[in-house]
């Protein structure tokens, strides 16, 4: 082999590492129970048996799908005591959650079918922008709820957010006010606990509504969030 096809193959094999660098990322996100599991740690560390209940999964398969995003390095992993708690290795692991959702959203015409027709139930959306929102919390024109777990709404909430998670719901009801609107959030698009929330709340005569920001989707658009030592002013 003369020293042209050598720096030829020396090419090759550099960019064939690139490329399967990165396939690596890809690799590891390619279940729908690890993109699960990316947008639960979003939300904060958890262990494996909290995130095995979440996504309906024994502890012993969610391990290994931990056990993929973990070799990926998308995820790290320290003991507490006898529990294993897993957590993002990074913001932008969040936000390439976000990402991919939205790309998924933009080219997957059954997917953007679906989202859109979650949308288009005006009883269940707050129409209105992030800023709007934003400054309509701030002047407490609006009262927005934080309805996931209490240590999620610590780890990190939108600004102005009152921790109420759902499973507290009904028995905080006296906290807030029938004359303003109530606007409630969880963990991004694809939750639910918001729907519930909103269900509950309208059926005991609460003008509600939902959005479909999470915390991630509030970071990839560059807005602030609040960690829970900053919560004493937020509140309107």
């Amino acid at each position: 082999m003369n020293s042209k096809s050598r720096a030829i193959n020396v090419k090759r094999n550099l960019k064939d590492l690139l490329y399967e660098q990165v396939a690596r990322i890809g690799k590891a996100v390619s279940s729908p129970k690890r993109l699960e599991l990316l947008e639960l740690l979003a939300q904060g560390e958890k262990s494996v048996e909290i995130l095995a209940a979440e996504i309906s999964t024994d502890i012993k398969l969610t391990s290994a799908h931990l056990k993929s995003l973990r070799e990926a390095r998308l995820v790290t992993s320290r003991r507490e005591g006898k529990y294993m708690i897993y957590g993002l290795s990074g913001g932008d692991v969040a936000g390439l959650w976000v990402m991919l959702r939205e790309v998924a959203e933009e080219h997957l015409l059954e997917l953007r079918l679906a989202v859109d027709a979650m949308k288009a139930e005006p009883a269940k959306l707050a129409s209105v922008g992030r800023a709007e929102l934003l400054e309509m919390a701030r002047s407490g024109k609006v009262v927005v709820i934080d309805v996931r777990p209490r240590e999620e709404y610590d780890a990190a909430h939108l600004p102005y957010a009152r921790s109420m998670p759902l499973a507290e719901l009904e028995q905080r009801l006296s906290e807030l006010p029938k004359s303003r609107q109530i606007v409630a959030y969880c963990r991004g698009p694809y939750c639910l606990l918001s729907d519930e929330a909103v269900a509950l709340l309208g059926a005991r005569g609460y003008r509600v509504r939902k959005i479909f920001d999470g915390v991630s989707e509030w970071q990839a658009a560059g807005l602030p969030v609040h960690a829970a030592s900053a919560t004493a002013g937020d509140m309107p």
